[in-house]
Protein backbone atom coordinates (compact mmCIF):
# COMPACT_ATOMS: atom_id res chain seq x y z
CA UNK A 1 0.00 0.00 0.00
CA UNK A 2 1.50 3.34 -0.85
CA UNK A 3 2.01 6.22 1.63
CA UNK A 4 -0.97 8.54 0.84
CA UNK A 5 -3.21 5.51 1.12
CA UNK A 6 -2.04 4.48 4.48
CA UNK A 7 -2.30 8.09 5.72
CA UNK A 8 -5.68 8.42 4.20
CA UNK A 9 -6.79 5.16 6.02
CA UNK A 10 -5.16 6.38 9.25
CA UNK A 11 -7.41 9.34 9.38
CA UNK A 12 -10.61 7.67 8.61
CA UNK A 13 -10.00 5.58 11.15
CA UNK A 14 -9.32 8.54 14.03
CA UNK A 15 -12.17 10.28 12.61
CA UNK A 16 -14.51 7.04 12.97
CA UNK A 17 -12.99 6.82 16.70
CA UNK A 18 -13.44 10.91 17.47
CA UNK A 19 -16.63 10.57 19.06
CA UNK A 20 -16.01 7.67 21.40
CA UNK A 21 -13.00 9.37 22.45
CA UNK A 22 -14.56 12.81 23.20
CA UNK A 23 -17.24 11.68 24.82
CA UNK A 24 -14.87 9.47 27.30
CA UNK A 25 -13.06 12.57 27.91
CA UNK A 26 -15.86 14.57 28.52
CA UNK A 27 -16.79 12.27 31.24
CA UNK A 28 -13.42 12.43 32.84
CA UNK A 29 -13.32 16.48 32.67
CA UNK A 30 -17.03 16.45 34.11
CA UNK A 31 -16.29 14.11 36.73
CA UNK A 32 -13.08 16.07 37.45
CA UNK A 33 -15.50 19.44 37.76
CA UNK A 34 -17.74 17.50 40.02
CA UNK A 35 -15.44 16.16 42.62
CA UNK A 36 -12.83 19.15 42.32
CA UNK A 37 -9.33 16.28 41.40
CA UNK A 38 -11.32 13.74 39.53
CA UNK A 39 -12.20 11.51 41.93
CA UNK A 40 -15.51 9.55 42.00
CA UNK A 41 -18.51 11.80 43.02
CA UNK A 42 -19.30 9.54 46.33
CA UNK A 43 -15.51 10.59 47.62
CA UNK A 44 -16.17 14.34 47.43
CA UNK A 45 -15.24 16.33 49.98
CA UNK A 46 -17.39 16.93 52.91
CA UNK A 47 -19.76 13.66 51.94
CA UNK A 48 -17.16 11.32 54.18
CA UNK A 49 -17.99 11.12 57.97
CA UNK A 50 -16.25 13.22 60.31
CA UNK A 51 -13.49 11.57 62.41
CA UNK A 52 -14.56 10.53 66.11
CA UNK A 53 -13.61 13.04 69.04
CA UNK A 54 -9.98 11.78 70.28
CA UNK A 55 -10.07 10.33 74.06
CA UNK A 56 -7.23 9.75 74.47
CA UNK A 57 -4.43 12.05 76.21
CA UNK A 58 -0.59 11.84 76.07
CA UNK A 59 0.09 12.88 79.74
CA UNK A 60 -2.66 10.50 80.59
CA UNK A 61 0.30 7.68 80.34
CA UNK A 62 2.56 9.35 82.55
CA UNK A 63 0.72 10.55 85.34
CA UNK A 64 -2.18 8.47 87.42
CA UNK A 65 -5.74 9.28 86.79
CA UNK A 66 -6.82 11.90 90.21
CA UNK A 67 -3.85 13.83 89.61
CA UNK A 68 -4.84 14.47 85.83
CA UNK A 69 -8.37 15.29 87.05
CA UNK A 70 -7.08 17.74 89.60
CA UNK A 71 -5.34 19.43 87.19
CA UNK A 72 -8.46 19.55 84.51
CA UNK A 73 -10.25 21.38 87.33
CA UNK A 74 -7.77 23.61 88.01
CA UNK A 75 -7.28 24.65 83.90
CA UNK A 76 -11.58 25.40 83.88
CA UNK A 77 -11.25 27.17 87.25
CA UNK A 78 -8.33 29.11 85.48
CA UNK A 79 -11.46 30.24 82.70
CA UNK A 80 -13.31 31.30 84.94
CA UNK A 81 -13.33 35.38 86.75
CA UNK A 82 -15.88 37.79 87.64
CA UNK A 83 -15.03 41.56 87.21
CA UNK A 84 -16.81 44.70 87.07
CA UNK A 85 -16.70 47.84 85.36
CA UNK A 86 -18.32 51.76 85.51
CA UNK A 87 -19.01 53.06 82.52
CA UNK A 88 -20.53 56.81 81.60
CA UNK A 89 -21.47 56.54 78.26
CA UNK A 90 -22.90 60.05 78.11
CA UNK A 91 -22.67 62.80 80.60
CA UNK A 92 -23.61 65.88 78.60
CA UNK A 93 -24.86 69.72 78.67
CA UNK A 94 -27.14 70.40 76.26
CA UNK A 95 -28.02 73.96 74.78
CA UNK A 96 -31.55 74.16 73.57
CA UNK A 97 -33.08 77.38 73.03
CA UNK A 98 -34.06 79.21 75.87
CA UNK A 99 -33.77 76.04 78.22
CA UNK A 100 -30.23 74.47 78.40
CA UNK A 101 -30.54 71.54 79.91
CA UNK A 102 -28.55 68.32 80.66
CA UNK A 103 -28.47 64.21 80.28
CA UNK A 104 -26.83 61.07 81.40
CA UNK A 105 -26.22 57.80 80.87
CA UNK A 106 -24.34 54.87 82.06
CA UNK A 107 -24.18 51.17 83.16
CA UNK A 108 -22.43 49.61 85.81
CA UNK A 109 -21.67 45.57 86.06
CA UNK A 110 -20.31 43.05 87.51
CA UNK A 111 -19.85 39.38 87.16
CA UNK A 112 -18.31 36.54 85.02
CA UNK A 113 -18.42 35.84 80.85
CA UNK A 114 -21.40 34.53 81.25
CA UNK A 115 -23.56 35.79 83.95
CA UNK A 116 -23.73 39.72 85.31
CA UNK A 117 -25.43 41.81 87.03
CA UNK A 118 -26.00 45.11 85.85
CA UNK A 119 -27.17 48.45 87.06
CA UNK A 120 -28.17 51.21 83.93
CA UNK A 121 -29.66 54.65 84.76
CA UNK A 122 -30.67 57.24 82.02
CA UNK A 123 -32.17 60.49 82.10
CA UNK A 124 -32.49 64.14 80.83
CA UNK A 125 -34.11 67.82 82.21
CA UNK A 126 -33.25 71.30 82.24
CA UNK A 127 -31.53 73.79 84.32
CA UNK A 128 -33.42 74.62 87.44
CA UNK A 129 -35.89 71.86 87.25
CA UNK A 130 -36.54 68.82 88.36
CA UNK A 131 -35.59 65.84 85.76
CA UNK A 132 -37.96 65.29 83.11
CA UNK A 133 -37.02 61.78 82.60
CA UNK A 134 -34.87 59.77 85.35
CA UNK A 135 -34.94 56.10 85.34
CA UNK A 136 -32.72 53.22 87.13
CA UNK A 137 -32.67 49.84 85.99
CA UNK A 138 -31.27 46.51 87.90
CA UNK A 139 -31.00 43.29 85.71
CA UNK A 140 -29.22 40.11 85.68
CA UNK A 141 -27.05 39.62 82.24
CA UNK A 142 -26.95 36.01 80.39
CA UNK A 143 -24.68 35.23 77.57
CA UNK A 144 -26.64 33.93 74.79
CA UNK A 145 -23.48 33.29 72.75
CA UNK A 146 -20.05 35.29 72.23
CA UNK A 147 -22.28 38.38 70.82
CA UNK A 148 -25.55 38.24 72.57
CA UNK A 149 -27.20 38.80 75.79
CA UNK A 150 -30.20 38.13 77.02
CA UNK A 151 -31.70 40.59 80.55
CA UNK A 152 -34.16 40.51 82.74
CA UNK A 153 -35.26 42.21 85.74
CA UNK A 154 -36.76 45.75 87.33
CA UNK A 155 -36.71 49.19 86.11
CA UNK A 156 -38.23 52.16 88.26
CA UNK A 157 -38.46 55.73 86.85
CA UNK A 158 -38.25 58.41 89.82
CA UNK A 159 -39.57 60.86 86.96
CA UNK A 160 -41.91 61.94 85.52
CA UNK A 161 -44.69 61.66 88.34
CA UNK A 162 -46.33 59.85 89.35
CA UNK A 163 -43.46 57.24 89.78
CA UNK A 164 -43.67 54.25 88.03
CA UNK A 165 -41.98 50.43 88.65
CA UNK A 166 -41.76 47.78 85.78
CA UNK A 167 -40.46 44.23 85.16
CA UNK A 168 -38.45 43.83 81.84
CA UNK A 169 -36.85 41.56 79.70
CA UNK A 170 -34.42 42.05 76.64
CA UNK A 171 -31.84 41.34 74.57
CA UNK A 172 -28.34 43.34 74.19
CA UNK A 173 -25.67 42.62 71.73
CA UNK A 174 -23.49 43.19 68.93
CA UNK A 175 -25.34 43.05 65.45
CA UNK A 176 -22.91 42.38 62.47
CA UNK A 177 -20.87 45.54 61.08
CA UNK A 178 -20.37 46.66 64.87
CA UNK A 179 -23.61 47.56 65.47
CA UNK A 180 -24.30 47.68 69.39
CA UNK A 181 -28.26 47.47 69.55
CA UNK A 182 -30.72 46.44 72.63
CA UNK A 183 -34.28 45.96 72.95
CA UNK A 184 -36.80 45.53 75.81
CA UNK A 185 -40.18 44.99 77.17
CA UNK A 186 -41.73 46.74 80.06
CA UNK A 187 -44.42 46.25 81.96
CA UNK A 188 -45.72 48.32 84.81
CA UNK A 189 -47.42 47.71 88.06
CA UNK A 190 -50.44 49.24 86.59
CA UNK A 191 -49.97 46.49 83.63
CA UNK A 192 -49.12 48.97 80.80
CA UNK A 193 -46.79 47.91 78.28
CA UNK A 194 -43.88 49.65 76.51
CA UNK A 195 -41.19 49.11 74.04
CA UNK A 196 -37.85 50.26 73.60
CA UNK A 197 -35.57 49.82 70.41
CA UNK A 198 -32.04 51.19 70.34
CA UNK A 199 -28.43 51.42 69.42
CA UNK A 200 -25.37 53.09 67.64
CA UNK A 201 -22.37 52.31 66.06
CA UNK A 202 -18.89 53.44 66.47
CA UNK A 203 -17.16 55.06 63.35
CA UNK A 204 -13.56 55.68 63.52
CA UNK A 205 -11.97 58.46 61.65
CA UNK A 206 -8.63 59.74 61.99
CA UNK A 207 -6.29 59.23 65.09
CA UNK A 208 -8.23 59.00 68.30
CA UNK A 209 -11.87 61.10 67.09
CA UNK A 210 -14.46 58.76 66.83
CA UNK A 211 -18.27 59.63 65.46
CA UNK A 212 -21.09 57.64 66.80
CA UNK A 213 -24.43 58.00 66.00
CA UNK A 214 -27.57 56.77 67.91
CA UNK A 215 -31.12 56.13 67.87
CA UNK A 216 -33.52 54.97 70.43
CA UNK A 217 -37.38 54.21 69.37
CA UNK A 218 -39.60 54.23 72.40
CA UNK A 219 -43.21 52.69 71.89
CA UNK A 220 -46.35 52.42 74.55
CA UNK A 221 -49.31 49.85 73.67
CA UNK A 222 -51.36 51.65 75.18
CA UNK A 223 -52.20 55.33 76.66
CA UNK A 224 -51.29 56.76 79.72
CA UNK A 225 -52.67 60.02 80.86
CA UNK A 226 -51.02 60.20 84.03
CA UNK A 227 -47.82 60.60 82.67
CA UNK A 228 -48.57 62.00 79.09
CA UNK A 229 -47.97 58.73 76.83
CA UNK A 230 -50.55 58.01 74.11
CA UNK A 231 -50.44 54.79 72.30
CA UNK A 232 -48.22 54.52 69.81
CA UNK A 233 -44.69 55.63 69.10
CA UNK A 234 -44.57 58.49 71.36
CA UNK A 235 -40.58 59.46 71.11
CA UNK A 236 -38.05 59.41 68.91
CA UNK A 237 -34.02 60.19 69.87
CA UNK A 238 -31.26 60.98 67.39
CA UNK A 239 -27.73 61.63 68.09
CA UNK A 240 -24.16 61.97 66.74
CA UNK A 241 -21.20 62.56 68.72
CA UNK A 242 -17.72 62.94 67.78
CA UNK A 243 -15.24 61.70 70.61
CA UNK A 244 -11.43 62.34 71.46
CA UNK A 245 -10.20 59.25 72.76
CA UNK A 246 -7.41 61.04 74.90
CA UNK A 247 -7.31 57.37 76.47
CA UNK A 248 -9.57 54.44 76.02
CA UNK A 249 -11.12 55.74 79.81
CA UNK A 250 -11.82 59.21 78.78
CA UNK A 251 -13.01 61.18 75.73
CA UNK A 252 -14.61 64.50 75.43
CA UNK A 253 -17.35 65.06 72.80
CA UNK A 254 -19.23 67.48 70.92
CA UNK A 255 -22.37 66.77 69.11
CA UNK A 256 -25.80 67.40 68.48
CA UNK A 257 -29.25 65.47 69.43
CA UNK A 258 -32.43 65.83 68.52
CA UNK A 259 -35.93 64.34 70.27
CA UNK A 260 -39.78 64.36 68.65
CA UNK A 261 -42.86 62.82 70.48
CA UNK A 262 -45.59 61.68 68.43
CA UNK A 263 -48.85 61.02 68.70
CA UNK A 264 -50.97 61.50 71.59
CA UNK A 265 -47.27 62.04 73.44
CA UNK A 266 -46.90 65.23 71.62
CA UNK A 267 -50.44 66.57 72.04
CA UNK A 268 -50.08 65.90 76.13
CA UNK A 269 -46.67 67.61 76.07
CA UNK A 270 -48.22 71.02 74.16
CA UNK A 271 -51.28 71.06 76.64
CA UNK A 272 -48.37 71.61 78.94
CA UNK A 273 -46.93 73.93 77.06
CA UNK A 274 -43.91 72.44 76.44
CA UNK A 275 -42.55 71.86 72.34
CA UNK A 276 -43.22 68.41 71.08
CA UNK A 277 -39.34 68.51 69.12
CA UNK A 278 -36.21 69.84 70.14
CA UNK A 279 -32.57 70.19 68.47
CA UNK A 280 -29.65 70.56 71.05
CA UNK A 281 -25.65 71.16 70.97
CA UNK A 282 -23.97 68.82 73.18
CA UNK A 283 -20.63 68.49 75.13
CA UNK A 284 -19.39 65.83 77.28
CA UNK A 285 -17.51 63.49 78.40
CA UNK A 286 -17.26 59.75 77.89
CA UNK A 287 -15.40 58.10 80.62
CA UNK A 288 -15.03 54.52 81.98
CA UNK A 289 -13.10 52.76 84.98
Amino acid sequence: MSRALRVAALLATAALAFPAWAQDAGHEAHGMDRAGHGVPAGDMPGDAAPPPVPVDHAADRFFPADRMARARAALLDEGRFTTGAVMIDQLEYRAVSGRDGYAWTGTAWYGGDMDRIAFASEGEGAFGHRPERAETRLVWRHALDPWWNLEAGVRHDFSPSPQRTYATIGIEGLAPYWFEVEGQVFVSTRGDVHLRVGGYHDVRLAGPLVLQPDADVNVALQDVPALGIGAGVERIELGARLRYELSPQFAPYLGIHWERKLGATADHARAEGERASAVSAVAGVRVWF
